[in-house]
């Protein structure tokens, strides 16, 4: 017996210290064999049109949704401001809605998506997208990079129409057209476009996600 369990005991060292000659000596894995050119254009194909696809879906869903934001506007706050004034001042009410929709998107378009969404400032943008300078078909990856900026651009349109006319519920029957318009453009410019830009633009006071100072969540916009 003791003989046994010192020949066991031999071939259990032997075992261990030929364990690490083994691995060295061991194979290597064979290189995985290469991938014909053909399939890797299939598969560059197949990828390019997966981003496409995404890119298309999330285009049609950002215009979908700008449409919603838009009949919120027009028939929506329009025939609810509508029912809250008198029978005799429906329609001016109507039509303050309407006309601040077209006030608001020519602003817009001349230094309104500029100030809010151009360059890096903490409390307002520049003009070097005014007029929709550079705005097209390309995305812009400090916003939205998976759809054009034009795009985009409709979409912060809407949010900026929507809110003068929420206001225009607190001037009912109060202010006469011309003031209603007056005062919505100049509330547009020193309000509106500041605060857009802080919470919104990169590099704003209140968006520390995009290079700003102070996080916010907006559970709004």
């Amino acid at each position: 017996m003791k003989r046994m369990g010192v020949a066991c005991c031999c071939v259990l060292v032997l075992v261990f210290l030929a364990a690490p000659l083994l691995a060295q000596q061991a194979p290597s894995n064979p290189t995985s064999p290469e991938v014909p050119q053909a399939v890797v254009d299939r598969l560059n194909q197949l990828e390019q049109k997966v981003t496409a696809a995404q890119l298309s879906a999330d285009n049609a869903w950002m215009l979908v949704s700008a449409a919603l934001v838009l009949m919120m506007t027009g028939p929506g706050l329009t025939l609810f401001y509508g029912g809250l004034v008198r029978q005799k001042n429906v329609l001016a009410i109507m039509m303050q809605s309407f006309a601040l929709m077209a006030l608001i998107t020519v602003m817009w378009a001349l230094v309104g998506y500029s100030l809010c969404f151009g360059g890096d400032g903490h409390f307002i943008g520049n003009l070097h997208m005014a007029l929709l300078r550079g705005v097209g078909a390309a995305p812009n990856p400090d916003y939205a990079g998976t759809i054009p900026q034009s795009t985009f651009m409709i979409y912060q349109l809407m949010f900026a129409i929507i809110t003068p006319a929420l206001i225009t519920g607190a001037t009912a029957e109060r202010m006469k057209f011309s003031g209603t318009v007056l005062f919505m453009a100049l509330w547009f410019l020193i309000v509106y476009a500041p605060m857009a830009h802080m919470v919104w633009g990169k590099g704003g006071l209140l968006n520390a996600a995009a290079g700003g100072r102070y996080p916010t969540l907006d559970f709004a916009g």
